[in-house]
């Protein structure tokens, strides 16, 4: 069994006909890998409430994406795009301030004034989080938010190459999104639609939600060989009393605390080691992170040699999801943000006494 890990580890061949471009045509009409034991089931997505037990809790992300994409030009007239991370000034009063990812040929210097399309202004302060900052810092001319949602465009991962469409801007939004931050989906959830959801309650299965913005981050390459090196990005997120105070009540009835997305496991962990009352998250989940809340896992298939294969082989073993993959390959299952799901159970390094969180 393997115990020391570098990047080329969490490598693998995908063919690119196997990066899911669209989502399927219903929400739960995707496949379901079921990877709890050593020998993996091939299931419907809808099979799912079947495969879980009365009394357990479903921990769901229920950010909403916004279409932080914007597009605009320079002065000199090069074009260029924003991808807002983050609204730094929560209310009109306080400003528009934002951070943001900045793609142009030659960066414009603090102060520039930036003629976006839809007739507003980007004006340019500086980097944040602080002057060698990797995203910068904007003052928009009004709200960010209403900004984003008139002249916006949804931003799909790099791996899909269409124009955002208005089918993206429903199914690339989980059915249950109402806090609005996220640059990215959590993308296991997007495989719920309100029957799958109404099967999950009447079987005895409980619901919790945490909000946890998922960064543009998420897709940033690890470019050190040694993992112990990489620098996570830290991203926003919150569990709610009421959701502590179900898992306390899940755990006490000997329930198993199903965690929909490694962005609910980032946020319940986070929680957990850090306490309730952290906001901001960098947690780098790679093998030997002893897990305090996390018994199952549903997620979807992740890009090689990223932090998430590294946080999935962390919780279900790397051996174990390796040959996952290699199956999940085979038997040509849709991978990444549209593509299919697959469903893990912890593998405990040993025997740990849950956390209060």
């Amino acid at each position: 069994m393997k115990t020391a890990f570098t990047l080329s580890d969490f490598d693998f061949t995908l063919p690119d006909e196997l990066i899911a471009q669209h989502p399927a045509a219903e929400r739960s009409a995707s496949r379901l890998l079921d990877g709890r034991s050593e020998t993996p089931v091939d299931r419907r997505f809808t099979e799912l409430p079947d495969l879980l037990q009365p009394g357990d809790l479903l921990v769901l992300n229920d950010t909403q994406v916004v279409k932080a994409r914007l597009f605009g030009q320079k002065s000199s007239g090069g074009r260029l795009e924003l991808l807002i991370e983050r609204v730094l000034s929560p209310t009109p009063e306080a400003g528009h301030e934002v951070a943001a990812h900045m793609k142009v040929s030659k960066k414009p210097r603090p102060g520039a004034v930036l003629q976006m399309d839809g007739g507003f202004t980007a004006t340019l302060l500086g980097r944040w989080p602080h002057e060698d900052g990797p995203l910068y810092r904007f003052t928009l001319s009004s709200d960010p938010y209403a900004l984003m949602a008139s002249h916006g465009h949804v931003p799909l991962p790099p791996y899909i190459t269409h124009t955002d469409s208005a089918v993206d801007e429903q199914r690339y939004q989980t059915v249950f999104a109402k806090n609005p931050g996220a640059v990215a989906a959590p993308t296991a959830a997007l495989h719920f639609d309100d029957a799958v959801l109404a099967r999950l309650e009447a079987r005895g299965i409980q619901r919790a939600s945490v909000t946890l913005h998922v960064g543009a981050g998420t897709f940033q390459p690890v470019k050190t060989e040694n993992i112990a090196d990489h620098q996570m990005h830290f991203e926003r997120f919150e569990v709610p009393p009421a959701t502590l105070q179900a898992i306390r009540d899940c755990k006490a009835r000997g329930g198993r605390v199903v965690a929909v997305g490694t962005t609910s496991v980032r946020a319940l962990e986070s929680a957990a080691k850090f306490g309730p009352a952290c906001r901001d998250t960098n947690i780098f989940i790679t093998p030997g992170f002893e897990f305090q809340v996390v018994d199952l896992l549903l997620t979807n298939f992740h890009l090689p040699k990223s932090t998430l294969m590294m946080l999935v082989s962390a919780f279900a073993g790397y051996d174990h999801i390796m040959a996952l993959y290699r199956h999940a390959i085979a038997q040509r299952y849709r991978f990444f943000s549209y593509g299919d799901a697959m469903l893990l159970q912890r593998r405990p390094l040993r025997q740990l006494p849950h956390a209060e969180i």
